[in-house]
């Protein structure tokens, strides 16, 4: 009892000193979001569509391709190969000119470069990127006019290269019979232009048809039936109609590849109309442009699918 007493007033005196005041923590502040700051954009330059870029596009287009080496290359083997293969039936005294063994490869060159103008004509179409080309160029006869110019100069590259290459394979059989290639007579000269003349014209005779048709298989047989089939048909069947409707194919264009003494034999046993060497190549050129326009026209007109 008395030690509870003597504990007490120390209690009181305990209670009675001063507490420290509790600590208060100051709210904390978020950081504010630090701004971003916007890059400068680079001002973006269209060029304009114009018809030499859309020329350059399909050049890199062909040239890129697989077929853009060997199809020449084959071209221009297959010229030489049977120029030279029918030089070794030339003999002494052969009223054969030396121009005329030279071109006579142009009955399978003319193949090669028919399947190149083919190619060009339906290439957007097989791969299924003509939607993004013409989407691309709004107009379209641009991409048609583009596409003939390319397979034209690819093609009388070919055809001088296979021209060449024939000149120097006969050169041995035409100076051992006798043919010369007297490159300052009229009529040689017409002869050798025209083997390069018709097969860029019949280039541009595959890609009127592969444009116009947009499947490569039907368009290679049409060619090869109006240069070859029909035209083979019609000379074993002579009379004054099927003689008409050959010259009027586009095989009439190889009148300009005969020289005068072969157009002169040609028209005599000839019932139709009488075209020379240079009618014949209208011929031809007629058939370009109408097949072009039909194709033109599709395009214009209807869907590119």
């Amino acid at each position: 009892m008395g030690r509870a007493t003597t504990d007490l007033p120390q209690r009181r005196a305990a209670s009675s000193e001063p507490r420290a005041p509790r600590r208060t923590h100051a709210p904390r502040r978020t950081p504010a979001p630090a701004t971003a700051t916007a890059a400068p954009r680079t001002p973006v330059t269209v060029r304009a569509v114009t018809f030499p870029r859309v020329v350059a596009a399909e050049w890199t287009k062909r040239t890129s391709v697989r077929s853009a080496l060997w199809l020449p290359l084959g071209t221009v083997v297959s010229a030489l190969t049977l120029a030279y293969a029918l030089g070794l039936f030339v003999r002494v005294g052969d009223a054969r000119s030396g121009a005329s063994l030279v071109v006579a490869g142009h009955v399978l060159a003319q193949l090669g470069t028919l399947v190149l103008g083919v190619l060009v004509g339906t290439e957007e179409h097989a791969t299924g990127t003509a939607t993004t080309t013409y989407a691309a160029v709004p107009r379209r006869l641009a991409v048609l006019g583009a596409q003939a110019l390319v397979t034209a100069s690819v093609a009388l590259v070919t055809a001088a290269a296979a021209l060449g290459a024939s000149a120097l394979v006969t050169h041995g059989q035409r100076a051992a019979t006798g043919p010369t290639l007297d490159l300052g007579d009229g009529g040689t000269a017409r002869v050798l232009a025209g083997f390069v003349v018709v097969l860029t014209g019949v280039a541009l005779l595959g890609l009127g048809l592969g444009a116009l048709l947009r499947r490569s298989a039907p368009a290679l047989g049409a060619g090869v039936l109006l240069l070859v089939v029909a035209d083979q048909l019609l000379q074993a069947n002579p009379g004054r109609v099927t003689d008409t409707l050959r010259a009027l194919l586009p095989g009439a264009g190889s009148r300009l590849l005969l020289d005068d003494g072969g157009v002169a034999a040609l028209d005599a046993a000839s019932l139709g109309p009488h075209l020379g060497p240079w009618g014949g190549g209208l011929v031809l050129a007629a058939w370009v442009v109408a097949l072009l326009a039909a194709a033109a026209y599709r395009l214009r007109r209807h869907d590119v699918t």
